[in-house]
């Protein structure tokens, strides 16, 4: 197998192997397929770090890799930023918050654009983050983009959900409604010493026993994650809901990858350049529709 060698080292830790094959990955370049197939994974869980814009996702995220490295445990992360809709780029700015890990070599970051997901997710979310679960992680965070209740796509990836509010997030039952509130399997009010967390955090937890019951029952937690404040607590309920609803929720998550998969397949074809140069060349005919144009571009794939 042509791919091997990369894959075995890989599986060894080395991270300059790991990098090269998620680029393999992410951009679709050959040998893409034969490194994903080939691909031995361990039961590293996946963490989703999710939220509004704001609510210090990153800030979280760097809180949890020091709290796990403290631990001496290897970390992966993938930091995930949006994409403009006018250059097709990304500032990839995660890496500069969480710079402080930069040398430990038990931390791994890599960050990816949307390009063009409106989910929260990069198109190649799933595959890059079993590339890295055939590493030898004990963790792996992925941090979505803030974007509201398209967020829920986390839900398909991630072992664990966690969701981060702060207080001026506003009326609770109009959170709800968004549909962002029903992925988390943990809340944390971020930013709690400011005025109104204590309400936020006692509304929360009356929301969620309102809820049915199941084997796992969401908790809320008040955190502070620039002074580590609820950190414990956040990663001792990371570890209990791994170990109760892994089993039940493996085949939910599978399908969801499988749906992404499928879909992401369907759309390889679809380039948002060749898009963007056809709907010009429209306009300046006059009297775009856009259903028309959408329907032609389809019987040129």
């Amino acid at each position: 197998m042509l791919y091997g060698d990369l894959i075995k080292k890989v599986s060894e830790g080395d991270f300059r192997a790991l990098a090269r094959c998620i680029s393999i990955v992410e951009n679709d370049l050959e040998g893409s397929q034969e490194i994903l197939k080939n691909l031995h994974f361990n039961d590293s869980p996946v963490i989703g770090i999710t939220g509004p814009p704001g609510a210090g996702k990153s800030t979280l995220v760097n809180a949890l890799i020091s709290y796990y490295t403290k631990e001496n445990k290897k970390v992966g992360v993938i930091a995930i930023d949006p994409t403009s809709p006018f250059n097709f780029g990304s500032i990839l700015g995660d890496r500069i918050r969480m710079s402080e890990h930069f040398n430990n070599p038990n931390v791994y970051i890599r960050s990816l654009a949307t390009r063009g997901s409106l989910g929260g997710l990069s198109a190649k979310t799933v595959e890059i983050t079993d590339v890295m679960r055939s590493a030898n992680f004990d963790i792996i965070i992925v941090e979505t983009v803030g974007v509201g209740q398209s967020e829920v796509e986390i839900v398909g990836l991630a072992d664990t959900t966690v969701l981060v509010l702060v207080p001026e997030a506003g009326d609770e039952v109009q959170s709800i409604k968004s549909g962002i509130m029903e992925i988390a399997d943990i809340f944390v009010v971020n930013k709690s010493d400011r005025p109104g967390a204590d309400l936020y955090h006692k509304n929360l937890v009356q929301l969620i026993h309102e809820q049915p019951l199941k084997n796992w029952t969401a908790k809320a937690v008040k955190a502070i994650a620039t002074k580590n404040e609820g950190l414990e607590d956040i990663c001792t309920y990371i570890n209990e809901h791994n170990n109760i609803a892994h089993n039940e929720k493996k085949p939910y998550l599978l399908t969801e990858k499988a749906y992404k998969l499928i879909q992401e397949y369907k759309m390889k074809n679809v380039n948002k350049h060749d898009l963007l140069s056809g709907i010009n060349e429209s306009l300046k005919q006059g009297h775009f529709n856009l259903y028309k144009f959408v329907e032609d571009f389809l019987l040129t794939k």
